[in-house]
């Protein structure tokens, strides 16, 4: 019997659509009580795709320094350790923007302790997706989130969430720059929000929506695609899937007939491009945008997402 990617946010649609009127938006989470007027505002973001919503926000305001605090081609930081550099940002920085869902376990103690440090949670008011079949969680969330799926990133759809509200938590932070925060994110959202839409319509015209997955990360994508998520090939973070799960996920693949089978930069192309030849069914990257270059510019995250809706489309459209 075939195992499908259980969908559960379609409220999602509803509640980013009322982004549009800002005034009802979701509550940024952690603490953002307003700052006097600042000559400076030194903003730092967690993980790439957050510091590439947030500079999206905030880049028409001189006086807001965006900065990211892990390294942009990390990646996801399922077992980071904070550096003594990463040390001297935090305590440098007057805001901290999080994915969170449990992302941030790494910040621990040093977060709890610096007081004067405004926190906006760009998660807040998001029902993110259950863990995809074969995933298993990387320890992320110790409040009992550890069969969530944090990487809402990887969703067009949940990225313009994400955008309003890291606006609104910025508009609280800054009044002054409450319009422009706003302004803009409206205008990026609505970018992200037509990606949504052309995703969709690909699942709509799919005969046939199945997929594996390298990494869960792409089950926001695939979510957004309305496609199915029969496996997922990276168990671990940190090694190779063994010789007895590639066995058992070739079964798998021959039984089910997924569409393809998608890689992702991130990780070794090789077990993809094994099952790959094992099954027939064809492999291709897709692009979470968990990671990228330093020098990222503002519309990095549209072009890698409408690569991946090319990819997609190639695949799945009958057209």
């Amino acid at each position: 019997m075939q195992t499908t990617f259980s969908v559960r946010c379609r409220a999602c649609l509803t509640m980013i659509l009322a982004g549009l009127f800002f005034s009802l938006l979701f509550p940024a989470g952690g603490k953002a009580g307003p700052l006097e007027q600042p000559a400076e505002l030194r903003v730092l973001a967690t993980t790439f795709p957050v510091y590439l919503f947030t500079r999206n926000v905030a880049h028409s305001r001189p006086y807001v320094h965006v900065e990211l605090l892990i390294p942009a081609p990390s990646g996801c930081p399922h077992d980071y350790s904070l550096t003594p550099r990463d040390m001297q940002k935090l305590d440098q920085a007057q805001v901290l923007v999080i994915n969170g869902l449990g992302l941030e376990d790494f910040l621990g103690a040093p977060l709890q302790k610096n007081n004067s440090l405004r926190v906006i949670d760009s998660s807040a008011g998001i029902a993110p997706l259950s863990l995809p079949p074969g995933a298993q969680a990387h320890g992320h969330g110790k409040d009992n989130n550890n069969d969530v799926n944090p990487h809402l990133f990887a969703s067009p759809q949940q990225a313009a969430a994400m955008t309003y509200t890291i606006a609104n938590g910025l508009a609280r932070i800054d009044p002054a720059g409450a319009a422009a925060y706003r302004a803009a994110a409206e205008a990026y959202a609505a970018r992200l929000l037509s990606l949504g839409r052309r995703l969709h319509m690909l699942g709509a015209c799919a005969p046939r929506k199945g997929i594996v997955l390298q990494h869960d990360a792409l089950a926001y994508l695939a979510h957004d695609a309305g496609l199915d998520v029969m496996a997922v090939i990276q168990e671990s973070e940190d090694t190779q899937p063994s010789a007895a799960r590639l066995i058992a996920l070739a079964k798998l693949i021959r039984r089910e007939k997924p569409v393809l089978i998608a890689g992702e930069p991130q990780y070794s192309d090789k077990p993809a491009l094994a099952l790959s030849r094992e099954t027939g069914v064809p492999t291709a990257l897709l692009d979470p945008v968990a990671s990228g270059p330093a020098d990222a510019p503002l519309d990095y995250y549209e072009t890698v997402m409408s690569a991946n809706c090319r990819t997609l489309e190639h695949y799945f459209d009958p057209r």
